[in-house]
């Protein structure tokens, strides 16, 4: 009997395709621990196409694993793009809503 080796059409299917995605969404995370890019300085650097970065950067966010630090040029596209990290240490502080903090501005100044 042979075994399924990684690049047969076997191995894609099925459990082939869930490590992949494991695989890429680890690399970018790892990458992102390590540096501060936007999604496509992420893609050139990995190759993992900037598609998929987008759809795991939504998973990453919604785990909050992943946040975004500050929106300015791409270094590699030139166009404004958000530039991201998954170094809790580098997360920004969280803010108060802004609705919150004007009900408790309003609150300390009352008499």
């Amino acid at each position: 009997m042979e075994a399924t080796q990684p690049n047969s059409p076997e191995f894609d299917k099925g459990q082939g395709k869930n490590t992949k995605h494991l695989n890429q969404l680890q690399t970018i995370f790892e990458y992102l621990q390590k540096h501060i890019a936007t999604a496509s300085m992420v893609s050139h650097a990995t190759g993992v196409p900037q598609k998929n970065i987008c759809r795991y950067k939504r998973d990453l966010e919604k785990e909050g694993l992943l946040k975004e630090l500050y929106k300015t040029s791409c270094k590699h596209t030139g166009f404004k793009a958000w530039y991201l990290t998954t170094d809790k240490a580098k997360f920004p502080p969280p803010s108060i809503p802004q609705q919150l903090s004007i009900f408790q501005h309003g609150a300390q100044t009352r008499i």
